[in-house]
């Protein structure tokens, strides 16, 4: 039984990776391939580790597939939020029938800033309310001093 558990886990994350593989040919841009990479990529290495995990039964192994799997769900979204920024920022091109361009005209190039709408409204309506908190107290303690 433990045999057949690791064989289909071993079979999956293989199948995994070979998905992953046939996204980078088939994607038809950067970022999308990016994505599935990433993805699959990481799924099928960790379930290939677990299934190494149970075919040596050793602690010592488990904990190093482990403490992999934890490395590799840490990093490689990371990773590929890095690779798919800093290709956005260089002008890599988006897909042709992309539908949405979520940083349009929020990319500073000259000064290489990124801007948000939503922290911008936050940030403007916090120092309006502070200003006007501000004002508020003034013009209470101008009141309390007059006589």
């Amino acid at each position: 039984m433990n045999e057949i558990t690791i064989m289909i886990l071993i079979s999956i994350g293989t199948l995994f990776i070979l998905l992953a593989a046939v996204g980078i040919l088939r994607m038809p841009d950067l970022f999308l391939r990016i994505s599935v990479t990433t993805k699959a990529a990481t799924l099928g290495v960790g379930l290939i580790l677990i299934g190494m995990t149970l075919y040596f039964s050793n602690v010592s192994i488990g904990t190093r597939a482990i403490a992999i799997i934890l490395f590799l769900l840490l990093t490689a979204p990371i990773g590929a939020h890095l690779i798919g920024r800093a290709s956005y920022f260089v002008g890599v091109p988006l897909w042709k029938k992309s539908l949405m361009d979520d940083l349009q005209g929020k990319y500073d190039h000259k000064s290489h800033e990124l801007r948000s709408e939503d922290l911008q409204e936050i940030f403007d309506d916090t120092l309006l309310k502070n200003h006007d908190e501000e004002n508020k107290e003034e013009s209470e303690n101008s009141e309390s001093k007059k006589p």
